[in-house]
């Protein structure tokens, strides 16, 4: 396996972090991050663990008191405080400093660690929530992984297991500080990898019987609507599945369906040509039997004789080698990108102690690696350190409006335990019943999702093409999976940060605000990369008002949203309402979004030639924009600023040659009514939607291009009357109530009375709820 290299790692920590008696080992890896380690025969791990990889890591500042009974260790977050006698609930604590709460900021060993949650490793049948496995922040300040069970890896890269009869924990004590907690675990545990950057674009997958004709003929349509994909998923029918009974079931295989792709080479070929990768789907349970066109080379390549089905063994080097250089390489010379390991079979294999799925996920990806590509899988999560081996796959949900209430929180919380790269079935897989407004609902939530890929099983009427939905919702869809294409140059940016600052795309609220009670009361609203905030409607609209709402938190300061251009003043709670045309995305002041300017992107997600950049004025703001030629050797990047009044693009730093030696800039000023101006080239303006755009056309890369709007511009006042007849229009209610209802909210009297008068009429909630907003969406 050595074309297979291991992942780097610098197991073994300083000594002069370590804390050493005749059982014990204590090892302050960070300031608020210490692992307890016992033993009763005086033995300790040093091999990298599928957690841990990186134990040597700076000595932070910390102090040891030792008396005849106790060990004391003191760093900046934390004090333990240990008995060196077998790990106690009363001999064993270590208390967060700084004041996290009054008495729950103490941890004991033994006793539960209440926990934010992390992720799990599957949402197979799931409708609605599950439970997750814990991740490293809490409300309390700490939190605990227990490694004691998990495999080891030798200074060759392969794994061994361990029985847990020797303790190992790692206490995070690091109070609110969220990101810091996930941060010290990304230095142990490995960074995130950059994605390569087709990944961040539509995915299309289906389990459902393609030909190379009705494949292309779907990606024709696709073409023809304007629906830009760069990802083909070819689910299990790829393979032959009618095998005979005595070798097993269908669900293995590794030999092409010749009955529907009789040219596999140039089916695959023709997919390049359109700009999108492939994956294809494997379970690879069954092992490898004698009806695979592979099988023969499998058995000279492992040494055995033909007859009997070869095994699935993870756990055998050699036939993990033989599994990727005979079973997978020639599918890869012909055209196939990575692969889609959709494993079925539990947690156990041959060695006790030893996951086939995190042994699966772990040796794709790094045989994914090998010439300089980066590398990508797409399976399932399989425990702390998953990270590094995306992207995740969550598994088979159920079509219902649970299972699309549980995914935003599901996708956000994942980041306490690193996990930034979930791919979900948008749309659902299995059951339910068609909703229009479901499905449009789930792919705006997959438009703001780490990775958007539509899917569906193996029904005939559970499609996801826009076209098999009502006009309303396919002009829906059609716009924001174009969107996702236009938001590619700031999703790979934050692919970026993801991998070298340790912030995935997707956090919770309470990752950016920590210290305050509301950012955690708000599960399924999430800050989506440094600039936006999303809170995506995950219940039925109303039947009266046809608006979906949700509650949702604004942070003090200036939001506005960047589909609707409405104005809050944050600093409190509300109810966002919305039709069927958008979620709400908030931006805010000072925010700078930069998108591909193209109205209609093509499927391959190259570095635009044209950009668009959403500015919103109010505050000074800044976005390096990071670009690449899709390896880490090659990264540019493009310093976008706002500062009183002039938005400026700098020139791009760094391997310009990734770059169109020139660039169309559009710079579009949100909610904003004011006359840019551009000193020194030739622009255009555009006004609409209370919007204000400004077209600079050729601007060298190496250039400064600079936008005036003039210091102290401000977001413009929102258009009430207007916005309230929009809404009383469309409601289901009486022509007179609705002629009431407007009258009283655009009177001249304050602002008090005509809230007061309003609630006199005793409207019903959804409605009352929603005209409140308009009224009350600035102070």
């Amino acid at each position: 396996m050595t074309h297979r290299q291991p992942l780097p790692s610098r197991p073994i920590a300083d000594p002069r972090a370590v804390v050493l008696g005749p059982t014990y080992r204590i090892t302050v890896l960070t300031d608020g991050l210490v692992r307890l380690e016992h033993s009763a025969d005086g033995v300790f791990e040093d091999r990298a663990s599928t957690f841990a990889l990186n134990r040597e890591l700076p000595v932070p500042d910390l102090r040891v008191i030792e008396s005849d009974t106790h060990v004391e260790v003191l760093t900046d977050r934390f004090h333990l405080v240990y008995d060196r006698s077998p790990f106690s609930t009363s001999g064993l604590s270590v208390s967060v400093l700084g004041g996290v709460s009054a008495y729950h900021s103490v941890w004991r060993y033994g006793e539960d660690a209440p926990n934010l949650g992390g992720t799990a490793r599957t949402l197979d049948m799931a409708d609605g929530a599950i439970p997750l496995e814990p991740g490293v922040v809490s409300r309390e300040g700490y939190a605990v992984i227990d490694d004691s069970r998990s495999m080891v890896l030798d200074g060759e890269g392969w794994v061994a297991p361990r029985d847990g009869s020797r303790t190992d924990l790692y206490v995070f004590a690091y109070g609110h500080d969220h990101r810091a907690a996930t941060q010290a675990f990304y230095a142990v545990s490995g960074r995130t990898p950059v994605l390569p950057r087709f990944a961040l674009g539509n995915w299309w997958s289906r389990y459902h019987r393609y030909t190379t004709d009705t494949y292309s003929a779907l990606l024709d349509r696709f073409a023809a609507e304007g629906l830009p994909f760069s990802v083909a998923v070819i689910d299990m029918d790829w393979h032959v599945t009618d095998v005979d009974p005595s070798l097993g079931s269908g669900w293995t295989g590794y030999t092409w369906n010749r009955s529907l792709f009789p040219d596999p080479p140039a089916f695959l070929a023709s997919l390049h040509e359109r700009g999108l990768r492939v994956t294809l789907n494997v379970h690879p349970a069954d092992g490898v039997r004698p009806h695979e066109e592979v099988y023969l080379a499998m058995c000279a390549a492992l040494g055995r004789e033909p007859g009997d089905a070869i095994p699935f063994d993870v756990t055998d080097r050699e036939f993990l080698d033989a599994y990727f250089d005979v079973l997978h390489r020639g599918l890869e010379d012909e055209g196939v990108d990575f692969w889609w390991l959709d494993w079925q079979s539990g947690p156990h294999s041959r060695v006790a102690g030893i996951d086939p799925l995190w042994m699966l996920n772990h040796f794709h990806f790094l045989d994914s690696a090998r010439d300089g590509r980066r590398p990508l899988t797409f399976s399932r999560y399989a425990g702390p350190g998953s990270h590094r081996y995306p992207v995740g796959f969550s598994g088979d949900t159920v079509i219902s409006w649970a299972s699309l209430e549980f995914q935003p929180y599901f996708t956000a919380t994942a980041s306490n335990i690193g996990y930034g790269w979930w791919s979900h079935d948008i749309g659902g897989h299995m059951f339910g019943a068609k909703d229009d407004e479901l499905a449009t609902r789930w792919l705006q939530l997959g438009v703001f999702s780490p990775i958007l890929r539509l899917h569906s099983g193996a029904n005939a009427f559970t499609t996801k093409e826009p076209w098999t939905y009502e006009p309303a919702a396919q002009a829906v869809m059609t716009e924001h999976l174009r969107l996702r294409h236009r938001l590619l140059p700031y999703l790979h940016t934050m692919n970026h940060r993801a991998a070298h600052d340790g912030r995935p795309l997707v956090e919770p609220l309470y990752h950016a605000w920590p210290d305050v009670r509301e950012a955690y009361e708000q599960p399924n609203q999430y800050v989506f990369g440094s600039e936006l905030v999303v809170a995506p409607l995950t219940s039925p609209a109303d039947p009266h008002t046809r608006l979906s709402s949700v509650r949702a938190w604004l942070p003090a300061g200036t939001w506005v949203d960047v589909f609707t251009g409405l104005v809050y003043d944050g600093g409190r709670e509300l109810l966002l309402h919305r039709d069927l045309s958008s979620i709400p995305v908030l931006a805010p002041a000072g925010a700078i979004v930069p998108l591909d300017a193209a109205a209609i992107p093509g499927n391959d997600p190259v570095n635009p030639a044209a950009l668009e950049v959403w500015v919103v004025v109010g505050a000074d703001g800044s976005f390096t924009l990071v670009e690449d030629d899709d390896t880490d050797d090659a990264v540019v990047r493009t310093a976008l600023t706002y500062r009183d009044g002039t938005f400026t693009v700098h020139p791009a730093q760094g391997a310009v040659q990734c770059l169109p030696a020139t660039r169309t800039w559009t710079l579009t000023f949100l909610s904003f009514d004011g006359s840019p101006r551009v000193p020194g080239f030739e622009s255009r303006l555009v006004r609409g939607d209370g919007r204000v755009s400004v077209t600079v056309d050729d601007v060298p890369v190496d250039a400064t291009l600079t936008v005036e709007v003039g210091a102290g511009a401000q977001v413009a006042e929102n258009d009430v009357a207007g916005r309230l007849f929009t809404l009383l229009d469309r409601a289901r209610i009486g022509y007179d109530l609705k002629t009431r209802i407007h009258q009283i909210a655009t009177s001249d009297a304050p602002l008090t009375v005509r809230a007061s008068h309003l609630q006199s009429l005793e409207l019903d909630p959804p409605l009352a709820t929603a005209v409140g907003e308009l009224l009350f969406a600035r102070a």
